[in-house]
């Protein structure tokens, strides 16, 4: 394929998503709770990691994640398609997981630093038993989240924008609202801080992070579905 048909292609299939997403806006903003549940299943699990990269916490990032879709649900009729719906949405996520940390601050006065520790392991490796490499996998995964833990709030996002959902740096920069060259300087600076605990093995961990499974998805979207009840019940007021 020649250069201006790639850039033909990419420009159609660009559109399509455009077109997609007004589709799926307007009919949320229509009140079509099942398109509501498609969207929110389709964006859990980028938007629970870039929340969980946030917040450090599994629990305050689905309660991030709950307050973005109540916000998006509440703003989407004004949604004009400007940026992708994922954009949009990572966006409101970012503010709502920005909001949780600017309280706890206000709570503790103090903004917690926490230093990068070097961290070292010895693990055995035996290519022939594949439970074995499955727990291997498996603590390497929670050893590289402990470490990516301790990064930079801003280091910590990029990385889970861009080498954990493969975000573009196109998509990441327009995400977090900073420049492309902002977001290669501190996607290199996260990967070397982590290959310093990690070295080898990080690349075989990474694209694990933060697992979100079905448990996950079906949570979000049933407490988020509760919410919006309720808070049509309040609208209502007593009859």
């Amino acid at each position: 394929m020649s250069a201006c048909a790639a850039d033909l292609a990419a420009g159609q299939e660009a559109r399509a998503a455009a077109l997609d997403d007004m589709a799926v806006a307007r009919a949320v903003a229509a009140g079509d709770r099942a398109a509501f549940e498609h969207l929110m299943r389709r964006h859990n699990r980028r938007l629970f990691r870039l929340a969980r990269a946030a917040l450090r916490n599994d629990a305050e990032a689905e309660e991030a994640l709950q307050d973005a879709y109540l916000s998006a649900h509440r703003a989407i009729a004004g949604y004009r398609g400007e940026a992708s719906l994922a954009t949009w949405l990572s966006r409101l996520v970012l503010n709502a997981c920005r909001g949780r940390l600017r309280r706890a601050a206000r709570r503790e006065n103090v903004v917690p630093m926490v230093p990068l520790d070097d961290v070292e392991t010895s693990m055995a490796d035996d290519a022939d038993h594949r439970p074995e490499r499955a727990a291997v996998r498996a603590q390497m995964r929670e050893l590289v989240e402990r470490t990516l833990d301790r990064l930079p709030e801003d280091f910590r996002v990029v990385f889970v924008l861009r080498a954990v959902e493969e975000m573009s740096v196109e998509e990441t920069a327009a995400v977090l609202g900073i420049p492309e060259a902002t977001v290669r300087t501190r996607h290199f600076r996260a990967r070397s801080l982590l290959r310093e605990s990690l070295s080898r093995e990080i690349d075989v961990a990474e694209r694990d992070l933060y697992d979100f499974g079905g448990a996950h998805c079906d949570r979000i979207v049933a407490r988020v579905v509760e919410r919006l009840g309720d808070a049509a019940s309040e609208a209502d007021g007593p009859t």
